[in-house]
């Protein structure tokens, strides 16, 4: 019998392989096993409210932010579509293309999950 992770969300120790997903039976939480091969490596990234994020997911912004060298900044409600996550040391863990402002580099908590 093959060793899956336990549900991040719950703890189950019985969760199982469904094509590129893994499935809690207790809690139905799904997951993809990039975010577990995530888990094994370290890298975690939560959002405002305590969701782990993942590469292609969806955020929205949750506070105006200015951007250095722009005259405008990212309002708040700003919706980013497929993020990338980065290890970084200085806290900026979301690597993103904004709408109207191009590539950058977020902090967790400026976001939430969509």
């Amino acid at each position: 019998m093959e060793n899956f992770p336990n549900c991040p969300q719950c703890g189950s120790e019985y969760t199982y392989e469904d094509g590129s997903l893994y499935i809690c039976p207790e809690c139905a939480h799904e997951w993809s096993k990039d975010a577990a091969t995530q888990e094994e490596s370290g890298l975690i990234v939560k959002d405002a409210n305590g969701n782990i994020l993942q590469d292609g997911d969806s955020v929205t912004v949750i506070k105006d932010l200015k951007v250095k060298g722009s005259s405008g900044g990212i309002k708040v409600g700003t919706k980013i579509k497929n993020i990338r996550l980065v290890d970084s040391s200085d806290g900026h863990n979301i690597d993103c293309k904004v709408p109207g402002v191009g590539a950058i580099r977020l902090k967790q908590e400026f976001v939430k999950k969509v």
